[in-house]
């Protein structure tokens, strides 16, 4: 999957306005492959068919899933999933993923800041904590396209926060507690097939950062491929350090029509 050329921009603006989970889930529904990416967001602009409460709040789905997605490319599979009436619960999982293509920052906090302190055995988070991680964003690679100031820093936080939680991994409304997350067995298998497309050894395949947006160490991933080898969902073997894994289909994109077939 080709890299966003925007990946490692930090954009305050996406994350303020959030995952918007069922926006894009309807806008992706109603998509028209024969159209272009401006002429399927132009009549989002245009005829409001998701409902949204206010032209300002539909202007801004339309410009966040400008920026976010490349439905004729690297995010066709997650398109044809919603057309084709994927559960959500299911498609979610997947809808993070790919918004993390693009992202830096949601990829970045997930990584490298949830994850670590779900692993040290934290249990509630605040959103003041993450302030001075934001603050050395610049140190990991990260370009923002105009200075921070406290308040958007204020707002950041906050939105990190909120998407976590609008995916499963978080709960709670002021102070945020880990949740039980919970990967649903397709939508773990879609995202073997998705990060194989990045031509990965099975050895990298486990241990891929990835995960970790999922809450799930590499022995998680490692139980999860012994099960499903186990009820032959696919095949997985390790001999010392040789790693072999064998999977359904040829490519995410296949397998998300197998999905919905």
């Amino acid at each position: 999957m080709k890299a966003s050329p925007r990946a490692n921009v930090a954009s305050s603006f996406t994350v303020v306005k959030g995952a918007m989970i069922n926006e894009t889930y309807a806008v992706f529904a109603a998509w028209d492959f024969a159209r272009s990416k401006r002429e399927n967001l132009d009549r989002l602009r245009d005829e409001n068919f998701i409902g949204a409460g206010s032209a300002t709040w539909l202007r801004d789905v339309a410009k966040v899933l400008n920026r976010r997605f490349e439905p004729d490319g690297r995010d066709r599979a997650l398109v044809v999933l919603a057309k084709s009436g994927c559960d959500l619960e299911e498609w979610k999982p997947l809808l993070l993923w790919h918004i993390t293509r693009d992202e830096f920052l949601v990829r970045d906090f997930l990584q490298n800041w949830l994850f670590p302190a779900y692993d040290s055995g934290t249990f509630r988070v605040r959103p003041e904590e993450l302030h001075a991680y934001l603050q050395g964003i610049g140190k990991r690679g990260a370009t923002t396209e105009h200075a921070w100031t406290e308040q958007t820093m204020k707002r950041v936080a906050a939105g990190l926060l909120k998407i976590a939680v609008d995916f499963g991994l978080l709960r709670g409304s002021v102070v945020k507690e880990f949740a039980s997350f919970h990967f649903p067995e397709r939508s773990f298998v879609y995202l073997l097939h998705a990060l194989r497309d990045e031509k990965l050894s099975p050895s990298k395949v486990v241990g891929s950062p990835d995960w970790r947006m999922f809450l799930m160490r590499p022995a998680d991933v490692e139980h999860e491929l012994l099960r499903l080898h186990q009820f032959r969902k696919l095949e997985y073997q390790v001999a010392g350090s040789l790693v072999q894994l064998s999977l359904p289909c040829t490519s995410s994109r296949e397998y998300a029509e197998r999905m919905v077939a």
